[in-house]
């Protein structure tokens, strides 16, 4: 088929184009995630550990695909806000009925077997590959969509695919630029985009006039798709590649079985069709189920309401909120996987990812209200669930959102959970923890100048030792910080320099001491850490305006780096692809690093995200950077740690 027979000529139907769009992504994301989630990866999975390593690697691969989906799902909702629509979050219940895509786009839930990732390797070809679909997706009936005459209703059509499809509404975008005019066309506000400073989101961009638009455009199909020279990180060639990896670990054991036999479609209630789908009736899962699709429900909810808000605090805080369902829906649906869905069928339940009809935005004053009323909803209502690690993760997530975003006058979010007994609460979450400190920073003074050193921050990286030798006498017993043995000028300048903020002082010659910098960095260093420079809040206190934070998940000092990175021979490139150059209204000011509990630091205010050589990869007001070492979009948190088990100190999740 010719892609050009797919036609686009009216914001109408460019729209309408766009919501399927829009829906394929979104149910492409779910499917992704459905067959991540039920991979054998956890201790509990009854695999030796170096299996389970390979295993985490297929599901890591799996989970950045889907982060990608998640990307392009933002993208075309920028797209609709852009030329006066608005962004599309609704989409059908699993399976999708014939005629609702192309004959050839199946798409339903299944576990990860070599057929299923056959078919996602289908789904993600690039023009003109002979890539068949996986046994068992094969459309059941043969049909076309086509516009037969119709010309002003907005209707579907067919294509080869997805990338057709978008190259299409490429040519639509191009085309009403030139009939209506770009600045009629691009006639959205502005203030409804979701830009790389509000979600950490690979490749997302602002989408205000037809520039942006083409490049997002190229964004979604060079990810998805695959340019035509087969870009090695786009999802086709990561599913070939995931292939190769899953036939090289058969051969060497024919009997694996990765994945928990997960149900083909489940279903929370008796199916009216059953072909094809698959009740789940036992009640330990019917209540992870219930609870899990009113999680990802609410989690679209928070997107909506994003999407829709005009006030950068308010979308922010609405993006937190997803973000925290997310984590929420995770330990859920992977423990749905383990659990047998009823007494005929022989597999296990899953997570349906069951819709709303409708994802209506509500206006600013009631949005407050009627999410944290939901989530108390959620809160409450959950004394039939099992009491098992994985879900009790999912409520405690919950349990921390709804204590945050509660309004005044609701429950008291300290209230303990309903799971065992009415005096059961979760886990108590331990305070904010400040890094270690076996001994408090020597200080020295001299007679222009009190000299400090904090040992534990130190990442020897020997500024202090070669650049003024008589002040600071390396390996000797007793003494050995001589602050008056150095011009002090000369003694400011080593100490600026050294990137761990280990060394400070305090002047005494009526000059100032040492300032923030005019511009708040962070440097990714290669293989190594994070130098940070700014006016910096570490876990709640002052911390000066220089640090070096590990990245590899392994210090024993966290969140300082102390090298470790070298013992475990860490590997994390220093020079990450360039998001974004969007300039900041302001380049200063306070720099606050928040160490998640058993996750990423997050990091609110002015800041320049820099490769190790000094070039700029985002300029953002809110990020989450890894600090596992496992991120598959390092330097940002892909919620690989939760996979991975890590354990850290840190503050639960706050907005």
């Amino acid at each position: 088929m010719n892609p050009s027979e797919i036609q686009i000529g009216s914001r109408e139907q460019l729209l309408y184009t766009l919501a399927e769009a829009s829906e394929i992504e979104h149910n492409l994301m779910c499917c992704y995630l459905y067959a991540a989630w039920s991979l054998k990866t956890e201790a509990d999975d009854g695999l030796d550990e170096a299996l389970r390593a390979e295993l985490k690697c297929w599901q890591h691969v799996i989970f950045k695909v889907a982060i990608d989906e998640m990307s392009h799902l933002a993208l075309v909702a920028n797209l609709m806000n852009a030329i006066g629509g608005s962004a599309h979050f609704s989409r059908p219940n699993f399976p999708i009925a014939n005629g609702y895509h192309p004959a050839g786009l199946q798409v339903h839930l299944a576990p990860f077997t070599r057929a299923t990732l056959q078919h996602f390797i289908h789904l993600e070809r690039p023009e003109g590959s002979d890539e068949p679909d996986g046994e068992g997706f094969e459309p059941s009936l043969d049909y076309s969509r086509a516009l037969y005459g119709i010309q002003l209703t907005p209707s579907a059509q067919d294509f080869p695919t997805v990338g057709h499809l978008y190259k299409a509404v490429e040519r639509g975008l191009i085309g009403l630029s030139e009939t209506l005019g770009e600045g009629v066309l691009f006639c959205g506000d502005p203030a409804l985009q979701v830009g790389p400073t509000l979600a950490n989101l690979p490749g997302l961009i602002a989408v205000t006039d037809l520039t942006s638009a083409v490049k997002a455009i190229e964004t979604i199909v060079e990810q998805g798709e695959g340019s035509p020279a087969h870009n090695a990180d786009s999802h086709f060639e990561r599913f070939v590649d995931l292939r190769t990896a899953y036939e090289t670990l058969l051969a060497a054991n024919p009997g694996l079985v990765p994945a928990y036999p997960v149900a083909n479609n489940p279903v929370m209630r008796k199916p009216v069709e059953p072909a094809g789908r698959v009740w789940v009736q036992h009640d330990a899962p019917r209540a992870v189920m219930d609870i899990g699709n009113a999680v990802y429900n609410h989690m679209l909810r928070f997107l909506v309401q994003a999407f829709a808000d005009t006030d950068p605090l308010r979308k922010r805080q609405f993006l937190d909120g997803g973000i925290d369902m997310m984590f929420a829906l995770d330990p859920l649906a992977r423990e749905l996987a383990r659990l047998k869905a009823n007494d005929s069928d022989d597999c296990n339940a899953g997570i349906s990812f069951t819709t709303l009809r409708s994802y209506p935005s509500v206006d600013d004053r009631a949005a407050p209200v009627v999410l944290t009323e939901r989530l108390g909803e959620l809160k409450e209502g959950l004394p039939s669930l099992p009491k098992t690690p994985r879900v009790m993760a999912a409520l405690h997530a919950l349990q921390q959102t709804y204590g945050r975003l509660a309004p005044q006058n609701a429950p008291s979010p300290e209230k303990p959970l309903n799971v065992d007994s009415p005096a059961a609460p979760l886990p108590a979450a331990p305070a904010p923890a400040a890094p270690e400190t076996a001994s408090k920073p020597e200080t020295v003074e001299g007679t222009d100048m009190t000299l400090i050193f904090d040992a534990k921050r130190c990442i020897h990286a020997r500024f202090c030792v070669t650049g003024a030798p008589k002040t600071f006498l390396a390996n000797v017993p007793g003494e050995w910080l001589f602050p008056d043995a150095t011009p002090l000028d000369h003694l400011v300048e080593i100490a600026h320099a050294c990137p761990s903020g280990a060394i400070s002082y305090r002047r005494k010659d009526g000059k100032a001491d040492e300032t923030p910098p005019p511009v708040n960095l962070i440097n990714i260093r290669e293989n190594g850490p994070y130098a940070v420079r700014g006016d910096l809040m570490l876990v709640g206190a002052a911390a000066g305006t220089r640090a070096t934070l590990c990245r590899c998940g392994a210090s024993k000092n966290k969140p300082f780096c102390d090298g470790s990175h070298h013992d475990i021979a860490f590997g994390a490139s220093g020079e990450p692809q360039t998001i974004s150059l969007d300039p900041l209204t302001a380049r200063d000011g306070p720099l606050t690093v928040e160490p998640q509990r058993n996750g990423p630091l997050k990091v609110e205010g002015n800041l320049e995200i820099c490769a190790g050589t000094g070039r700029v990869v985002q300029r953002v007001t809110q990020t989450r950077l890894c600090r596992c070492g496992q991120s598959q979009t390092k330097p940002f948190c892909d919620g690989s740690h939760r996979a991975a088990g890590f354990v850290a100190e840190g503050s639960e999740r706050s907005t």
